[in-house]
């Protein structure tokens, strides 16, 4: 990483700001332009321009803008990451909010400039700024992370003697005027993560979350990108905003060319209300720069990876009884699924809904998180849990701590701690309402029983669930909306816990992948990606949700052949072979299941366990051949010694067999032999199905491996293959 400071511009080039910042991390490159009377804003954010001298750095900051040709203002238009009115912008602007109807418009002017040179660690530029008429200061923080990617915050304060109120404050980055393509994510419940494409055409092209929670049709990582874009190639300039409740991220394109991202929160109408002194801190946004999708998925795995608080122990194969036994709680018949789940080699065994207050089905005991006596009363639920860990397994326990039935002891206790616009409930959904954790009896109520069964029983993770969006989420307290303090404290009793309980590791669920963001990542340990384990539809769910997080943060599991989503068949090789590129798991009655199917399923458990390492710090390569109806997906390890590829036939091509298969990230230089992997390698040599080099591999270089590539078995729909890659130089 190099920084590089610029001031004093010459006057003879009659640039409009006085110094420039140029920071490079990972093959990116991020200049800022820092004028001495207006908000920072972004002279280059893509590609490493290298070491520019001073001379060139004066060059291309000084000839920054384009030429006044659009009958507008008469001095160049800046739009800053806080884009303002004020400066002549007429997009979307950063920042909306008033003072009792005045002080609507601002104009920021900088008081200090702090940048960081942290030598190859990344750099900084925090730039502090008044808006003297308006009585409102701002900081904003631009950090270039050693991954690569760009980090953005803001944080507004109320100068002033009277309250404001602060409709929204966005962040933005700009993208240059080749990125033509838009795309992002949509989705729904059990279908989380479908990719969609469009032009980058002039407007506004706005994503918004209004669950209260992330979404299952988020946008996750709204991204503009060349004309070729895809896996391994073109340009792609992505925005994530980390935040777990309402937020919005936008594309727009204006008459005068500029092409921004903005993201932040979304604020309902007053909910922030600013008192003087006041501060409002955004969420972080990412912004993140690549040479193709998987470069710019490597940037968030690789910031991910870094974090002190991210996974680093073997992941555990999990398995839950949830589909096996649903609200069906019996201790004889559960400790026999333990018993299956240790003979095929589960690590962690966890109890699903249903164990607590009078929860035999979902309209009733949410919030009463005490053991039901009519199911796991009198020593039962101790048995269980003293059962599996002589087994040899964790211990995990299901909880959804954010939510509460009207139909409970706790509701009828304490009406107060719901979320609600006075006088009416929200509308039901799932037969719940949801419990306001601002509300400091309700957050210590919770924290109470939820660490004092995990400190009694030894529990050693938690699922932890949110299967409602938030509607009408008002407080009782204050009369105003409360999705961002509710938001903030969900992050805080999570925090509390694991503070609490050391050594506990919590699952993220949100009627399946509801809530899959970075922020919620910095309080939890995994997420759970869909409710929906249809090895055909998880093949998409984990392929688009790798865009944002490695494969070890994200629950994989085998379900039953027949899936209990879809109702959909698929054979034990190809649902544990896609559940391998996870946090491998299982949810399916194996007490059901034949003595052929448990021995099978246990070479599965018993392969993810000499693979997971590999799978779980490696880079993960993907690739969509014969026009999408074959995929790779593949992990390639850090030393490019190892790699591991899974290809699978979504589609009957119109031509076959499938071409060769290039297979991507491995050394050039170095020789690799190429086997067929995992239990499916099994099979009977057969010349219609198989290639050649079957039975005994294949020694090619990497740069054959690359560019030629492997002749692959002729698959059936539905069906994979596991391909070996290992360095013999």
């Amino acid at each position: 990483m190099t920084t590089q400071v610029i001031s004093e511009l010459p006057g003879e080039l009659d640039a409009p700001w006085e110094s420039v910042v140029a920071l490079r991390a990972s093959g990116v490159s991020l200049i800022l332009g820092l004028p001495d009377d207006a908000l920072p804003f972004v002279i280059h954010w893509g590609a490493d321009l290298g070491v520019l001298d001073d001379k060139a750095l004066r060059e291309l900051a000084a000839h920054a803008l384009p030429p006044l040709a659009t009958n507008g203002v008469d001095t160049s238009v800046i739009a800053s990451v806080l884009p303002e009115n004020s400066r002549g912008w007429t997009g979307t602007t950063g920042l909306a909010g008033h003072r009792s109807g005045r002080a609507w418009s601002t104009k920021f002017v900088p008081v200090s400039v702090d940048v960081a040179d942290r030598a190859d660690q990344g750099g900084s530029v925090t730039v502090h700024a008044v808006d003297v008429d308006a009585d409102l200061s701002l900081s904003v923080s631009i950090d270039l992370l050693p991954s690569g990617l760009v980090r953005l915050s803001a944080g507004l304060t109320n100068a002033g003697d009277s309250p404001y109120t602060l409709d929204g404050l966005q962040l933005a980055m700009p993208v240059p005027t080749r990125a033509d393509l838009l795309f992002d994510l949509a989705g729904r419940w059990g279908k989380e993560k479908v990719p969609q494409w469009r032009a980058f055409t002039v407007g506004t092209h706005l994503r918004e979350g209004r669950h209260g929670r992330t979404g299952a049709d988020a946008a996750t990582i709204l991204t503009a990108g060349t004309p070729d874009l895809d896996f391994g190639q073109g340009e792609a300039w992505g925005l994530h905003v980390a935040f777990s409740g309402n937020h919005r991220t936008l594309a727009e394109r204006a008459f005068s060319g500029e092409r921004l991202l903005f993201g932040g929160e979304l604020l309902l109408p007053g909910e922030i209300q600013l008192a003087p002194g006041e501060t409002y801190s955004t969420p972080q946004t990412f912004a993140a720069y690549g040479a193709g999708l998987d470069e710019v998925a490597a940037r968030f795995h690789t910031y991910l990876r870094a974090r002190p608080s991210h996974p680093r122990t073997a992941r555990p194969v999990v398995m839950n009884v949830w589909e096996a036994v649903y609200f069906d709680h019996d201790l004889t018949r559960i400790l026999a699924l333990a018993d299956a789940a240790q003979q095929v080699g589960v690590e962690r065994f966890v109890l699903d809904d249903g164990w607590f207050g009078s929860r035999r089905d979902d309209t009733s005991g949410l919030g009463d998180w005490v053991i039901a006596e009519d199911v796991w009363g009198g020593g039962r639920f101790r048995a269980l849990v003293d059962g599996v860990k002589q087994r040899g397994m964790q211990f995990g326990l299901w909880f959804e701590p954010e939510m509460v039935n009207v139909a409970s002891e706790l509701a009828a206790s304490h009406p107060e701690w719901l979320l609600q616009v006075p006088g009416r409930l929200p509308i039901d959904f799932r037969h719940q309402q949801v419990l306001d954790l601002s509300h400091p009896g309700a957050f210590a109520h919770v924290e109470r029983q939820i660490v004092s069964l995990v400190r009694e029983y030894g529990i050693d993770y938690i699922k932890w669930d949110h299967n409602r969006d938030l509607m009408d989420a008002g407080s009782t307290r204050t009369g105003r909306a409360g999705v961002h303090e509710q938001t903030l404290a969900t992050y805080r009793l999570l925090d509390a816990i694991r503070a609490a309980c050391p050594g506990l590791e919590i699952e993220s669920c949100s009627s399946g992948g509801a809530r899959v963001d970075l922020e919620i990542l910095n309080h939890t340990d995994r997420v759970w990606a869909s409710d929906c384990i249809d090895a055909r539809e998880r093949q998409q769910i984990q392929r688009w949700t790798a865009q944002l997080l490695p494969p070890e943060v994200v629950g994989s599991h085998v379900g039953a052949e027949r899936a209990h989503t879809t109702r959909r068949h698929f054979d034990l090789d190809f649902r544990a072979a896609t559940a391998l590129f996870g946090h491998f798991g299982i949810e399916w009655d194996l007490t059901a299941a034949s003595a052929e199917e448990r021995a099978r399923l246990a070479e599965w458990v018993a392969y993810y366990k000499t693979v997971r390492t590999l799978l779980h710090t490696g880079s993960t390569v993907r690739r969509t051949l014969e026009s999408g109806d074959l995929w790779l997906h593949g992990v390639v390890d850090p030393d490019h010694a190892r790699a591991l590829y899974s290809l699978t036939l979504r589609e009957r091509h119109i031509t076959w067999p499938a071409g060769r298969v290039q297979l991507p990230g491995l050394d050039p230089a170095r020789e690799y032999r190429v086997t067929v992997a995992g239990p499916g390698a099994d099979a009977t040599y057969d010349p219609r199905i198989h290639p050649s080099w079957y039975r005994t591999g294949i020694v090619l270089t990497g740069s054959a491996l690359g560019e030629v590539g492997v002749h692959v078995p002729a698959l059936d729909p539905d069906t994979a293959v596991l391909l070996d890659v290992e360095a013999l130089t």
